[in-house]
């Protein structure tokens, strides 16, 4: 029992200094693990949507598949879905993930 007091009775100079270097640390932690990489993310979706040219595969949120007819400069797109069936769609509706797998199946299927 003696050694659970001694636990239980830390000195407050121990406890100043952990308490500022835990929060910092789990700052960082959030930072590292969850901040950045969602930054870098919306970055590449941004960067992605912006380079869209006529003729580029895609795939929107919704999953409708289709290919850039047009881009407009209002932030939207048209896309063709069938031959001679057109949508006006907004940029920020297409999915970056689907489009990059739609393109790399195309890609690996050419060769």
């Amino acid at each position: 029992m003696h050694l659970f007091t001694v636990f239980l009775q830390a000195s407050p100079s121990t406890s100043t200094w952990t308490t500022p270097i835990m929060m910092v640390a789990m700052i960082a932690v959030f930072y590292f693990f969850m901040i950045r990489p969602q930054a870098r993310k919306a970055k590449q979706q941004k960067e992605f949507i912006n380079n869209l040219q006529k003729g580029d595969k895609i795939v929107t949120i919704a999953g409708i598949h289709g290919k850039v007819n047009k881009v407009n400069d209002d932030n939207t797109l048209e896309m063709e879905t069938s031959p001679g069936s057109y949508i006006k769609i907004e940029r920020s509706a297409i999915s970056m993930e689907w489009t990059a797998a739609l393109n790399k199946v195309a890609t690996a299927e050419k060769k």
